[in-house]
């Protein structure tokens, strides 16, 4: 996925702190991540820190939405110019997957990292992931209309153990073949 990120001197303190958890946290994990180093990164003080963002759960919550909306966007753009250019729906789905596996800053799911990370101790975080996993669902339900039946469920479990064995290192090519094959068995029934 390629999320392109604004220069962060340019935008107001609390638009750059974000911008800068978001980078930090997703590649170097939200509990590795202090709330000195952002500060560092964005270039505010702890005062103007503490200002934007009552404290790193706040913007822990922040960044979640941000991201959120962020990949949602990318996955819908992607699968609509893939289908937009010809290619069936299955099609268009393993070619965004590895597109984003293939990304040099793929780091896995930001929201199953974040479950991971912080799911046994912070309850509203796992709801977050949960919206997050539902919408990728709706996503998914409005591309594969198969009988009536919702695929976009199944289709987000298999997307997700495909990011787990991408994120592990495994070869993408390997990772997508066998979620092509995976894709295939459940858009037969």
């Amino acid at each position: 996925m390629k999320m392109v990120e604004t220069h962060l001197g340019s935008l107001p303190p609390r638009e750059r702190i974000l911008v800068a958890a978001h980078a930090l946290f997703y590649r170097e994990g939200i509990r590795a991540t202090g709330v000195d180093k952002i500060i560092d990164q964005s270039s505010v003080s702890k005062v103007t820190f503490y200002r934007q963002y009552a404290s790193k759960d706040a913007l822990i919550r922040a960044y979640l939405d941000y991201r959120h909306e962020k990949w949602i966007s990318w996955f819908q753009t992607s699968l609509m110019e893939a289908t937009s250019d010809g290619l069936p729906a299955a099609d268009a789905l393993v070619a965004t997957m590895r597109a984003w596996f293939s990304s040099p800053d793929f780091r896995g799911c930001a929201f199953l990292n974040a479950a991971a990370e912080l799911g046994s101790t912070e309850p509203e975080i796992l709801e977050v992931v949960r919206r997050h996993k539902q919408e990728m669902s709706s996503v998914l339900d409005n591309l594969f209309v198969v009988d009536a039946i919702s695929a976009g469920r199944t289709l987000s479990l298999v997307i997700d153990g495909a990011i787990v064995h991408a994120q592990m290192g495994q070869a993408v090519d390997d990772v997508m073949e066998n979620f092509r094959v995976a894709i295939e068995g459940i858009l037969r029934k």
